[in-house]
């Protein structure tokens, strides 16, 4: 019974992996392993610019201690974009283009595998500017996990991500599917990374939903959530069946709303300054 349990928890995280982050996580990950796991010392990869991102301090502010943060700590009327990247990498380049256009930059959370798997979109995030955070290696949900997996995860994604981009992620984190606990919230912080979630879920990701939502209804849901600080979570990804990229269509029109109704954009870097 216990690997049957084991086998429907992979199966069913690897299917809501596969749209995106969402908000419901697969059951608990089976038990940790007795060892911990640390990444050997990897040196920093130069991309094909030629050029190595600076690496960022992985010191935690004590503010944000034991905090998933989901709106910018401000009163003025700012907005960060912010990109999760897992499924696959069909709308990296129209998003990329639609920022350097608007002068806009945004953050991408990049999982382990996404890196290895996209390598070369990986790249184009770093060139153009934007900074990236850790999504984990595997992108299991953390709910339930043991601290030896939840550093295997963190630590084994900011190895990947370095390896390939040559940027570090520190200190930004987002939870998979935003499931924590308060032991992985802990070892999150611990590892120097501040855990990010976001104030409105573009649902982009789940697709079209046979053809009842499009571009239109992402915007809707960013405009009517406007707020100041808004941390808006949208996907680099198309959707695995209907093949839509919504969040990438619909980013063009949410910009031009959000400073219609006098929003400027910032990245989350903000947040640790």
């Amino acid at each position: 019974m216990r690997t049957g349990r084991t086998l429907t928890a992979l199966l069913l995280g690897a299917v809501l992996a596969a749209t995106g982050c969402g908000t419901k996580p697969p059951p608990p990950a089976p038990a940790a392993p007795s060892a911990t796991w640390a990444p050997p010392a990897v040196p920093p990869t130069v991309g094909p610019s030629g050029v190595v991102p600076p690496a960022r301090p992985g010191t935690l502010p004590p503010t944000l201690a034991g905090k998933d943060v989901e709106r910018l700590p401000v009163t003025e009327k700012v907005v960060a974009l912010t990109f999760d990247a897992g499924a696959n990498a069909d709308a990296v380049p129209s998003i990329l283009a639609t920022l350097a256009r608007e002068h806009i930059t945004g953050t991408f959370f990049l999982t382990g595998d996404f890196v290895t798997k996209y390598p070369e979109p990986s790249r184009s995030i770093v060139r153009a500017g934007h900074p990236v955070g850790n999504h984990s290696a595997t992108h299991p949900a953390f709910a339930g996990l043991a601290v030896a997996l939840i550093r295997s995860e963190v630590l084994g994604a900011a190895q990947s991500i370095t390896a390939v981009t040559g940027a570090d992620p520190r200190p930004l984190f987002r939870f998979p599917f935003g499931s924590k606990d308060a032991r992985a919230l802990a070892t999150v912080n611990a590892l120097g990374y501040v855990a990010v979630r976001w104030t409105v879920d573009t649902t982009g990701w789940q697709g079209t939903m046979n053809g009842t939502r499009n571009a239109d209804y992402v915007t809707t849901r960013v405009l009517r959530a406007a707020t100041p600080g808004e941390i808006v979570l949208m996907h680099v990804g198309s959707h695995p069946t209907d093949h839509s990229t919504l969040d990438a269509d619909a980013l063009p029109a949410v910009i031009t709303g959000l400073r219609a109704l006098g929003y400027r954009f910032v990245s989350l870097a903000t947040l640790v300054d």
